[in-house]
């Protein structure tokens, strides 16, 4: 005769659906919260428009702050480079569009010399970013 060893009613047992649930929660979480994009970290009060639509996020990101100096996604850029930086974030897409985000209080002359130097750099689709206005 064999020797069974009985199961009984107390035997321990790890039930881990708890840490199942968990590591969903946390799945979810970081999901949520990385889907949010942030401009860079140039301080900026954008224009208001009525007809302001949602931007695409794979826009290549051309930041304008209120002294004039010119970001690309980003990282500052000189002026005579800014035409070859869009360039170079273009290449091998160069259907992306491009996003100027631009501070309300810069003059409308550089603002419309950014854009252009962005046609020139081969974008078909460049944009000034705004704020939804409410009304």
């Amino acid at each position: 005769m064999r020797y069974r060893p009985r199961r009984t009613a107390d035997e321990a047992s790890v039930d881990i659906s708890p840490l199942i649930d968990m590591v969903f929660i946390l799945l979810i979480f970081f999901m949520v919260t990385t889907t949010f994009v942030k401009d860079a970290a140039v301080d900026i009060q954008r224009p208001s428009a009525a007809s302001a639509t949602a931007a695409s996020t794979k826009a290549v990101r051309v930041t304008l702050d209120q002294r004039g100096e010119v970001y690309v996604d980003g990282r500052p850029v000189r002026p005579w480079m800014l035409q070859g930086r869009v360039r170079d974030a273009l290449e091998g897409a160069s259907d992306r569009p491009v996003l100027v985000i631009a501070d309300g209080r810069v003059r409308a002359e550089r603002l419309v010399e950014v854009v252009d130097q962005c046609r020139l750099a081969g974008a078909k689709d460049v944009a000034v970013a705004t704020d939804k206005e409410a009304g």
